[in-house]
């Protein structure tokens, strides 16, 4: 197996694995905070309806860019439909890649204490999962799109 491919899989299942907590988090569930204001602060520092309205497009970004980057990687077997264009697998995995960078450069910002109190559990999730995780992401990401 290719180190493209391998990225490739590694950056679907992470997404995959994304729209799966999205997906329980649609059902009500608050794992892992007590509440849904709790649960908005832990994970995204603001407070954010988990609503299907917020959740579902959501969802389905995660499993459309996983989808595409796994095109990209030619992983796929000729799955996609023929009416699709070549060039949107390219596109999608820029795009997952470009926001998982944007998303590890914010992360590094409220590292810093900016936008982001130390003393609060997103600061530490940040510090330790979302940030390097993202960051982490993007490489992958970079790595399937730069393959020939």
């Amino acid at each position: 197996m290719k180190s493209y491919e391998v990225a490739a899989i590694v950056v679907a299942a992470v997404l995959g694995l994304d729209a799966v907590v999205h997906v329980y988090w649609l059902t009500g569930r608050t794992w892992p905070a007590r509440d849904v204001r709790a649960l908005s602060r832990v994970v995204l520092n603001a407070e954010v309806p988990f609503t299907p309205r917020v959740l579902l497009p959501l969802i389905v970004v995660l499993i459309g860019g996983a989808g595409l980057v796994l095109a990209r990687a030619d992983l796929l077997g000729g799955w996609l439909p023929g009416w699709l264009p070549g060039w949107v697998p390219t596109v999608g995995t820029l795009a997952v890649a470009t926001g998982a960078f944007v998303r590890g450069g914010a992360g590094i910002v409220w590292a810093a204490g900016i936008g982001a109190s130390r003393d609060t559990a997103f600061y530490r999730l940040n510090l330790i999962a979302y940030t390097p995780v993202c960051l982490a992401l993007g490489g992958a990401a970079t790595v399937v799109l730069t393959s020939s």
